[in-house]
């Protein structure tokens, strides 16, 4: 489906990065390496490229990474691209200074197993940032997130307050707010924003 979605000229979702992110890229410890979750066609991966950190773009579409490296390669920076499913992916121990999540909409069962391993694949003060859609935002009316169909898809900061438990909460918001991002992402919409860290106290815990 992705590859079919991503396979055209135009970048369904823009080239430009989510607003939350741009907002709060800067709790990254600077120049550190980013690890992007179901990066799709790469726009946030350039933009933290091009503020100087090392950044590892992750998805199941070839397709999607394809054009991803074309956005870095117009930007004038490097990005490493990973075709990978999240069901089966391995984050490693202590390797990244930010893990991100940008609408990356799982079942909860894969989900799950993302979330577990957040927390040891984080270094020592690395942060995990994540906007999602919420349920609500089927009864809004604009474009964006999981059918109705797949509503287990949709993300809740009880849920990850419970599932990321071992990280220090730095935000989290559920929210209504304005969205422009391509053909896909339009309209006042509701989200869920979450930032987290991982300090010394956490690094243990499992």
């Amino acid at each position: 489906m992705w590859n079919e979605r991503y396979n055209r000229a135009e970048y369904v979702f823009g080239t430009e990065p989510n607003d939350f992110l741009k907002e709060n890229f800067q709790k990254i410890p600077v120049g550190g390496k980013v690890l992007c979750l179901a990066e799709g066609e790469g726009r946030n991966a350039v933009f933290l490229a091009e503020q100087g950190y090392e950044v590892t773009a992750m998805d199941m579409s070839d397709v999607g990474l394809n054009k991803a490296l074309k956005l870095a390669q117009d930007r004038g920076v490097d990005i490493i691209t990973q075709v990978a499913d999240l069901a089966d992916y391995e984050f490693g121990q202590a390797q990244w200074d930010s893990i991100v999540a940008i609408w990356a909409h799982l079942p909860p069962a894969i989900r799950q197993h993302v979330h577990a391993q957040i927390a040891p694949a984080l270094k020592p003060e690395g942060m995990f940032i994540l906007e999602a859609y919420t349920e609500q935002q089927l009864s809004m009316d604009a474009v964006g997130g999981p059918p109705a169909t797949q509503k287990e898809r949709f993300g809740s900061l009880a849920v990850l307050r419970a599932e990321l438990a071992e990280l220090e909460e730095i935000t989290g918001i559920e929210k209504q707010r304005m969205i422009s991002e391509g053909k896909r992402h339009q309209g006042l919409s509701a989200v869920v924003q979450f930032i987290a860290k991982k300090t010394d106290e956490h690094e243990f815990r499992r």
